[in-house]
């Protein structure tokens, strides 16, 4: 997995035209990782003022606002891919366009849950 973090100052620090530019440049990798089949899915989070925040007490759950980060950025984006190793995983973090902005970090994912079969 590889996640971008961001902050809505960062976003906001683009033109109109700089923030399509990038757009169509990250469309651009997903389109050329999708095809190799390398690419599994990716998504982009909305605004952190947007999140919810669920705590379970006592078996009930209460919603709130959220979330209350110590930090400026968040999670703003996430990449699923499917490569044999992690030279091949890094080689890919690095061409992702918004990684010249910000720093991107590679996770592998230890197992997934099961479907249900």
């Amino acid at each position: 997995m590889i996640i971008i973090y961001g902050n809505q100052e960062l976003w906001e620090s683009f033109s109109a035209e700089e923030f399509q530019k990038e757009i169509a440049a990250q469309d651009a990798f997903n389109r050329k990782y999708a095809e190799t089949g390398e690419l599994l899915g990716a998504y982009g989070n909305a605004d952190a003022s947007q999140t919810k925040i669920v705590r379970v007490r006592d078996g009930v759950p209460a919603v709130t606002d959220g979330p209350y980060l110590e930090t400026k950025e968040y999670m703003a984006s996430w990449y699923l891919i499917d490569v044999e190793g992690e030279e091949r995983a890094l080689e890919i973090a690095a061409e992702i366009p918004f990684a010249s902005y910000r720093q991107v970090e590679v996770w592998p994912i230890l197992h997934e849950a099961a479907d249900g079969e």
